[in-house]
């Protein structure tokens, strides 16, 4: 046992071993160096420098000024998710949350009720085609900071790549996911003219897409029409869903329930925010005649309280109406209860 002898002199202790300074000395040196370990183990890690974003990605930034003939290098591809930033919610719950009603006429549509063509409707001098372009398309070719004269697209449609070329024979539209016909059909008819321009130039609206696609789409629903490539339809309803919520627009029955079984297969798919743009335009464009005067609200197509016979429950369900229940609805009546479950059109 080693006794140590303590001799106070103002703040000086002795001891009268040496090797206990030595032991002493041991342990602190330990101690220390455990310390110094433990620091750096929570100490924060460095930050990796990304570098500036590619500003060719954001619709809003101004790409480097090219000369016509001046290839622009190639640009990351676009993110899995192709809509802005996701909610904490799901798809399937913001469907649920959407107006249920049926189909008005399309009387007094017409493109330009819509816009006089694409708008620059976010003021950053390029009309919101071009800014699409920018955003989705790689290896461009540019004309100044707007006019994108050739690139090429990952089209979501598809899952093909495509070769967009201004001017000639292009592989590549802009489309409206929810387009402008059916939301005429599902509440846009009633909008002043102001709120129709933001709508058609909305990014959260808009994706290039190949043109034969889009052509065959039409203005068809979720019920009517899905892409061909199957990894993208979750997101292309999703996308439609935040659209029609952002706007205020209704769905058919059975496009909602198109909508769900799309869903069903992507239980987690969550659904777009609403983006930047707002809901009323401040700039429009040119008006087109009498398109700032907003209309009276149409009648539903069925022109009464009872939906109209169409004939066939195909011909019914294509557009938006059933199902029907045995004692419950006047319109069971129209067809016939083939496996006699008390429903019709389901």
């Amino acid at each position: 046992m080693v006794t140590v002898k303590r001799v106070v002199t103002g703040e000086r202790v002795m001891t009268d071993k040496r090797d206990e300074r030595a032991r002493t000395l041991t342990r602190w040196g330990v101690l220390t160096v455990a310390a110094a370990i433990a620091v750096a183990a929570c100490a924060p890690a460095a930050t990796p420098d990304l570098g500036a974003p590619d500003a060719a990605q954001s619709p809003t930034a101004t790409p480097s000024v090219v000369a016509p003939t001046e290839a622009v290098a190639a640009t990351p591809a676009p993110s899995q998710s192709r809509g802005p930033a996701e909610t904490a919610g799901t798809a399937s719950a913001a469907a649920l949350e959407l107006t249920v009603k049926g189909r008005a006429p399309t009387t007094g549509y017409a493109r330009d009720q819509f816009g006089d063509g694409w708008v620059d409707v976010d003021r950053n001098g390029c009309d919101t085609r071009n800014d699409m372009l920018r955003l989705r398309l790689t290896d461009r070719l540019m004309s100044g900071e707007c006019a994108v004269l050739e690139g090429l697209l990952a089209d979501p449609f598809t899952g093909s790549t495509l070769r967009f070329v201004r001017g000639g024979e292009s592989e590549v539209d802009v489309d409206h996911l929810v387009a402008l016909s059916d939301a005429w059909q599902k509440g846009a008819a009633t909008w002043e003219f102001a709120k129709r321009v933001a709508f058609a130039n909305d990014p959260l609206n808009l994706e290039p897409v190949d043109a034969g696609a889009n052509r065959a789409k039409g203005d068809g629903d979720a019920a009517t029409w899905l892409p061909p490539q199957k990894e993208y339809r979750c997101e292309y309803v999703a996308r439609q869903i935040a659209v029609k919520a952002k706007y205020g627009l209704w769905v058919t029955q059975a496009e909602l329930d198109a909508i769900l079984r799309v869903l069903d297969g992507c239980p987690t798919q969550g659904v777009p925010g609403p983006g930047d743009q707002p809901v009323i335009a401040d700039n429009t464009g040119r008006a087109p005649d009498a398109a700032t005067t907003p209309q009276a609200e149409p009648e539903i197509a069925d022109g009464g309280d009872d939906d109209p016979d169409m004939g066939t429950c195909k011909a019914a369900v294509a557009e938006g109406y059933g199902p029907y229940v045995r004692d419950e609805d006047p319109e069971y009546a129209y067809y016939r209860d083939a496996d006699g479950d008390g429903q019709v059109c389901e």
